[in-house]
């Protein structure tokens, strides 16, 4: 999503205050990024526009995403700040839905694309012999790659619980959502069985493990935005997550044999 009508001199100015503010955090410069960026959430909050929420909340929400990824983009990872700033912009908005218990229908424009992305995650392994990247996705699509990371996002905002991957654990017989139990833990902190049972399933992980398990089940954000932040592949991040999964399914599993 790059500045509309902004020229090369433009852009290689803005990469420039990008690395210096990525050296020395200057608290102006950091105010002239999110002040050159602000279109970005015109543009992602307007989307939402007319959706049950007031327009000046999701607009804040919005600049908050903003300012989140201004202070974490590293240029020299080498992808665009917009690429980086959509999908840490699109998690606030997530977040902001979740929290208010609402699920939008998915606009058809979506739907239709995320079901041929998902349809190019299946061939595009098998030709490419690895796992696709966005780019090869784009590609095989006939999109611009921010047009595919923008609506695997927009989706995930749109439908939290449907289109977002959902994991569970076993108790028993009973398979529990390993969100639901993060969540109990906040609602019920006197709940001293759940709180140990948790306390004890994170003594198992490793220390990567643990800063996936705060950033997607305590912060919300998804594995592309984690993914991104720690500079492994989402790949990565989804097998690391099956093993934490694993790990809270051993312990639930040895507390309902005792």
């Amino acid at each position: 999503m790059p500045k509309p009508n902004a020229s090369k001199e433009y852009k290689e100015e803005i990469e420039k205050k990008f690395e210096e503010f990525h050296k020395t955090r200057d608290k102006k410069l950091r105010d002239e990024l999110i002040e050159e960026h602000l279109y970005i959430v015109d543009i992602l909050s307007n989307k939402y526009v007319g959706k049950g929420i007031e327009k000046d909340d999701l607009y804040q929400v919005a600049s908050l995403g903003l300012i989140n990824a201004v202070d974490r983009y590293d240029p020299s990872k080498g992808y665009a700040f917009s690429s980086f700033a959509t999908p840490t912009i699109m998690g606030e908005i997530k977040r902001y839905f979740r929290d208010k218990g609402w699920v939008i229908k998915v606009p058809r424009r979506i739907q239709n694309l995320y079901k041929k992305i998902n349809v190019a995650k299946k061939v595009l392994p098998q030709e490419l012999q690895r796992v696709p990247t966005i780019a090869d996705i784009a590609d095989y699509l006939g999109e611009d790659e921010e047009t595919i990371l923008e609506t695997m996002e927009a989706s995930k905002v749109y439908t939290p619980q449907s289109l977002d991957m959902k994991y569970s654990v076993q108790k028993g017989e009973n398979a529990i959502d390993l969100a639901e139990i993060i969540g109990e833990e906040d609602k019920n902190f006197d709940s001293v069985e759940l709180k140990d049972l948790i306390e004890k399933s994170k003594e198992r992980l490793t220390d990567l493990e643990k800063e996936i398990l705060e950033l997607r089940y305590y912060e919300g954000r998804t594995q592309v935005d984690i993914a991104e932040s720690l500079d492994i592949s989402q790949m990565t991040v989804s097998r690391i997550e099956k093993k934490i999964l694993n790990k809270f399914s051993l312990e639930f599993d040895r507390s309902a044999d005792k």
